[in-house]
């Protein structure tokens, strides 16, 4: 075979690689991660601890591109309408799936204008108070909240978000009530809970951890099976007396609908390595949140069965669609 046949057929074969690699691997673009979440939320917290190795594992630069406006709606919009080319992915929590039941209408199908990629884990949720409201303990708050029958005021990061159902369901499993003020995320929510403009929240623990260690705000108790070693002070509510309260925040990745089968291997190998990572793993260990990757073909039948599980609890907490 001579010289010139041996170059023209590396040079076929070199070109038929290139076509065969798919647009992700062509591409020089970074890979933008859209969050319907606002700076400091747990989502975020999650997302930026995890950037760098995402970016390792990924091979592309990565991008935090925070959209919380309508409560997520306007990222979630954001991410539907992308091109399907895993270059735009979000990083979302349960309010994906509790919105089709907590808002009578939505601009996008969920999850069918999505590709569900991987469900990494969730993160402990607490319940914390203004360090004015007269209670340490959950016997003590729920006295409070009986003895003012329904004058106190709770703030989530938005009317409809896994924060405003786990207040409701805690709420519901004391049989107490309370005044929801729904604010435009987590941030703005915990700065009025600091300030006393409202009195009392769910909140994901690593958006309010620091606050904890300040005094700022006072933990009652944490709504998960065990204490998390991220904060060992902290009493669960079965500890208290409330064993029916357990709240798991989880959070996972997306895509736009359509992303092929060999796309959605790659970027979910990508995130189980990140979430692997030994600095990103002592990062999430100090949040507190509990990383558990679950596999590819898992993801979809997750979120259909969290849909109509969050159905019944909206159902049960007889929160109106808005």
């Amino acid at each position: 075979m001579t010289q010139a046949l041996i170059a023209r057929r590396t040079l076929l074969a070199g070109l038929a690689a290139a076509f065969a690699r798919p647009a992700f691997a062509q591409s020089d673009r970074p890979v933008r991660f859209i969050l319907p979440n606002a700076t400091g939320s747990g989502v975020d917290a999650i997302t930026r601890a995890a950037q760098n190795a995402l970016a390792k594992a990924l091979g592309h630069p990565v991008v935090v591109d925070n959209q919380p406006g309508a409560g997520g709606i306007v990222g979630l919009q954001a991410l539907a309408r992308a091109p399907a080319d895993g270059l735009t992915l979000g990083v979302v929590s349960n309010n994906v799936v509790i919105f089709p039941s907590v808002l009578k209408s939505l601009p996008f199908d969920m999850p069918g204008d999505f590709t569900p990629i991987a469900v990494c884990g969730y993160t402990p949720v607490v319940l914390v108070v203004n360090p004015k409201v007269p209670a340490a303990n959950a016997k003590e708050f729920v006295a409070q909240l009986k003895a003012r029958n329904g004058d106190m005021t709770y703030a989530s990061g938005g009317n409809g978000t896994i924060l405003h159902l786990a207040a409701e369901m805690f709420l519901d499993e004391t049989r107490t009530k309370a005044r929801h003020i729904p604010y435009k995320g987590v941030g703005p929510m915990v700065t009025d809970l600091i300030g006393g403009q409202v009195e009392f929240a769910t909140a994901a623990l690593p958006s309010v951890q620091a606050h904890l260690k300040s005094g700022t705000l006072r933990a009652i108790g944490i709504a998960t099976p065990q204490r998390t070693p991220a904060a060992p002070d902290i009493p669960t509510f079965a500890e208290q007396g409330v064993p029916g309260y357990v709240v798991e925040a989880w959070f996972g990745v997306i895509a736009p609908k359509n992303l092929p089968a060999a796309e959605v291997r790659r970027v979910h190998e990508a995130v189980a390595a990140a979430f692997a990572d030994p600095e990103v793993k002592e990062a999430m260990a100090r949040q507190g949140n509990v990383i558990n990757v679950r596999p590819a073909e898992a993801a979809m039948p997750f979120f259909r069965s969290e849909l109509a599980k969050y159905a019944a609890i909206v159902k049960k907490a007889g929160v109106e669609a808005q």
